[in-house]
């Protein structure tokens, strides 16, 4: 397992929730619901944000973006649950051809190491490490 330094973290963090941020308009992010939209939201991260539990299901949302030619980055919790609706995403996409990324998934996992278990917790989490960092807030962090 690697041991990062918590500036090593929030470096990390903070240039996945930048590729987020500046991701091209015809990428979607598929969560579980309005507080991980939420938590995305108070990080900076916009655009295109469907919440699966409430756009009439798994089939529903890869169809849709199959019809409208979308492309979708899977941010699913950490938890059993969110592994199990990654999985039935992943199925449901790759059946309706949907390109799609879930390493970004996994790559917010192993940063936050079982500190966090869901995406509404990321800003929480962001906080702490620049609080551990001693960034000045409102100063940003440039790594």
């Amino acid at each position: 397992m690697t041991t990062w330094r918590p500036e090593d973290r929030l470096k990390l963090l903070s240039e996945l929730l930048d590729e987020l941020a500046h991701r091209p308009s015809d990428v979607v992010l598929l969560v579980e619901g309005q507080r991980d939209r939420g938590g995305l939201r108070l990080l900076g991260v916009e655009g295109d944000v469907i919440l699966v539990q409430q756009s009439g299901g798994i089939l529903k949302v890869a169809e849709e973006l199959a019809k409208n030619h979308k492309k979708a980055i899977i941010l699913t919790d950490w938890d059993r649950k969110g592994g199990q609706l990654n999985r039935l995403l992943r199925e449901a996409l790759e059946a309706n051809a949907v390109p799609y990324d879930d390493k970004t998934r996994r790559r917010l996992a192993k940063i936050v190491s079982g500190e966090i278990k869901d995406v509404e917790s990321l800003p929480w989490y962001f906080s702490r490490l620049v609080s551990n960092v001693g960034i000045p807030h409102g100063e940003g962090y440039q790594g």
